[in-house]
């Protein structure tokens, strides 16, 4: 059990130590009542209701983080860029809550290209403005990918199939799956309505998710 002593030496700078793996599963491990009320508190709300009010989110749907420790990944981001508060705070509840120098509370936006999936191909779509926190510095060619419902954050220099989330070219035809390794160089690929296996020559890979943004009922 991580004690806050612990989390104190863990923290450098304000910014987690942790990273990878280890960072992933300390956020989705601060998930339900304490991301929530981490939430309210950055919006200066007291009633869920005013979250909900503000962000057309319904009582269920925050019934069901509290629930189930979900971790609603597009809410914490939404909060952060619309509050100013530190991205770091809000997903973990650690460092502080807003940088005591103004000019470092929002860290410079870092413009990434922007590709519009439109029937199975990618179309160029300008540039989209990323808080630079939201952007792994193990990113190397880092995209924003608009599915219209659905958006993704995509490292298009990743392209050694692992387990995860992937953009695929499969048969000419691109979309985002989720895949699985099986033994024998098989694939469990699935997403969109399809779950099928094949073999690892049978698609390609265009690039790793690592963040997948969708809108709460």
């Amino acid at each position: 059990m991580m004690t806050g002593e612990n989390m104190a030496e863990d923290t450098v700078n304000g910014r987690a130590a942790a990273h990878g793996k280890a960072l992933y599963e300390r956020v989705l491990a601060s998930g339900g009542k304490g991301v929530l009320r981490r939430i309210l508190d950055a919006y200066g709300f007291s009633l869920q209701k005013e979250l909900g009010d503000l962000l057309g989110i319904s009582s269920g749907t925050m019934s069901t983080w509290v629930r189930r420790n979900y971790f609603p990944g597009d809410i914490v981001v939404t909060c952060a860029l619309d509050t100013g508060v530190s991205l770091q705070w809000l997903a973990t509840g650690q460092g502080e809550m807003r940088a005591s120098d103004p000019q470092d509370m929002v860290p410079p936006a870092r413009a990434v290209p922007l590709y519009r999936l439109i029937a199975g191909q990618l179309k160029d779509g300008g540039e989209w403005l990323a808080d630079r926190t939201l952007i792994p510095s193990t990113a190397e060619q880092p995209a924003y990918v608009d599915g219209g419902r659905v958006a993704w954050l995509v490292d298009l220099s990743v392209t050694n199939i692992a387990n995860g989330r992937w953009l695929l070219d499969i048969d000419g035809n691109l979309d985002v799956y989720d895949i699985a390794r099986l033994p024998g160089n098989q694939l469990q690929v699935s997403g969109n309505g399809t779950d099928f296996q094949c073999s690892t020559d049978a698609v390609k890979a265009l690039g790793m998710v690592w963040l997948t943004l969708t809108p709460q009922a």
